[in-house]
């Protein structure tokens, strides 16, 4: 019977402090906190901090190993910055506590997992030795969790080590290896593992597929791209927002919009990234007035909050496309009523968008209200725009100076403040003669190009 109203309590507890607090309470009058079951449900129930609390103060001494496990899974999975740390520091202290418990098969992924996130190699290198001490050097969990640690702090070799050492490879450990090699850049492996993978007959699921759809995106393999498309239709696999996502982004940076609208549509409950990542597409390719309207849907129809990665999409669907006056009132309504700080990248978008239009004046205003010093992109904008439209607003040298100071290796920033010092009117010492100054800092102006995917030649 307590138990049951116990239970009860604890579901209505997960969404009242208050009442796991009164619970708190009913549990020490009626010294139902020294048992294992009640103490460890009430943790369970309990947020981070006070989850910690109630460890700290625990009536059995040691606490029971599920509530140490419990406490070092919720600090490998918190967003805290201190969190993978504590995480480590609580099972140093597990290990040296006499009496709690030797750690199982739960506990290492959870500190592996800690370590990872944290970067701390040192940490999981011990923790290695001591899964393989322990006897869980075989698991699988525990391996795909020390792969993934690996692959995380860059060594992808010794994630490749402990891939070929795991007696049982499951489809948890082929998608952790593609993904490892995902992260490290090496796009061409992780395509050949997956190639190894379909010889074992394992069977690829969703989250490989969001990896090997980012290698394909990386590498502009859209045919191999497109041959996943097909496998995820013709075995009916559901099109979740992260699967739908890594493929809508594939097609789009590779510029076939109407595929990537495909499948967006396609896609079942879109979330902010998806929502995002079509709003990007459209603005990448020219369709500024399509990218405002569908951040519109986004807000009004799907009801998403937008972040500030939302907003520099839209924001550079503004710029590229010319639409000036919804631009300021996009940047307005990011600030006033999103309450987001812009970033370089938003007061980016508004300098070029201010710029492209021929407002100088403007742009200068929003150069000189940044909290933070312009990078060189935004200058070169600048300066670009005031070179187009042969206006020398504010203009007194320093903005010339200060995008030298920023890249002085580029050698197309030199050729610029020649051509605002000259052609602008004005004067910038020791930038007139462009190409001089080039050479004697032995600096090269490197030629545009661009790729083309070229059909294959008949044979």
């Amino acid at each position: 019977m307590i138990s049951r109203q116990f239970q009860r309590l604890l579901e209505v507890s997960k969404s009242s402090v208050q009442t796991l607090q009164i619970l708190h309470c009913t549990l020490l009058k009626t010294s139902l906190d020294h048992d294992e079951y009640f103490f460890s449900q009430l943790m369970l129930s309990a947020c981070l901090r006070h989850a910690r609390r109630l460890f700290d103060a625990s009536p059995i001494a040691p606490p029971p190993l599920f509530a140490w496990n419990m406490l070092i899974k919720a600090y490998s999975r918190s967003s805290i910055s201190s969190a993978p740390t504590e995480a480590v520091t609580l099972f140093a202290e597990l290990l040296r506590t006499p009496g709690a418990g030797r750690p199982n098969h739960f506990t290492f992924p959870f500190v592996i997992k800690a370590c990872g996130r944290g970067s701390m190699l040192g940490a999981g290198g011990s923790v290695h030795a001591l899964t393989v001490k322990a006897g869980f050097g075989s698991d699988p969990h525990v391996g795909n969790t020390l792969l993934t640690m690996y692959a995380g702090c860059g060594l992808v070799e010794f994630a490749r080590m402990v891939f070929d050492e795991m007696p049982e490879r499951n489809v948890v450990s082929w998608s952790s290896l593609i993904a490892a090699y995902v992260d490290c850049n090496l796009e061409s492996e992780a395509l050949r593992a997956f190639n190894d993978m379909t010889m074992t007959n394992e069977k690829p699921n969703s989250v490989t597929f969001v990896s090997l759809l980012s290698a394909c995106t990386n590498l502009l393999k859209i045919r191999q791209g497109r041959s996943i498309h097909s496998y995820i239709v013709i075995n009916g696999m559901e099109l979740n927002a992260e699967l739908g996502t890594a493929l809508l982004s594939m097609y789009a940076k590779s510029g076939h919009i109407s595929e990537a609208l495909h499948v967006f549509n396609s896609i079942s409950q879109k979330n902010l990234q998806s929502w995002t990542v079509m709003v990007s597409c459209l603005a990448s390719n020219g369709l500024g007035e399509e990218a405002v309207s569908l951040f519109a849907r986004m807000e009004q129809e799907a009801g998403l909050t937008p972040d500030s990665v939302s907003f520099t999409s839209v924001l550079s669907a503004c710029s590229h496309g010319g639409i000036v006056s919804k631009g300021k009132e996009l940047f307005k309504k990011m600030v006033n009523v999103y309450k987001i700080k812009p970033t370089m990248e938003h007061y980016g978008c508004m300098v070029d968008l201010l710029g492209r239009s021929g407002e100088i004046e403007e742009a200068y205003r929003v150069i000189m209200s940044m909290p933070m010093e312009p990078n060189s992109v935004i200058l070169r904008s600048y300066l670009s725009a005031c070179n187009v439209h042969h206006c020398a607003h504010g203009l007194d040298g320093h903005l010339v100076e200060r995008l030298i100071e920023l890249s002085p290796d580029v050698g197309a920033n030199y050729v610029l403040a020649s051509s605002v010092s000259l052609g602008v009117g004005c004067r910038v010492k020791g930038y007139d003669d462009a190409r001089n100054e080039m050479k004697i800092k032995g600096v090269e102006k490197v030629p545009g190009y661009s790729w083309v995917q070229a059909p294959p030649l008949a044979g």
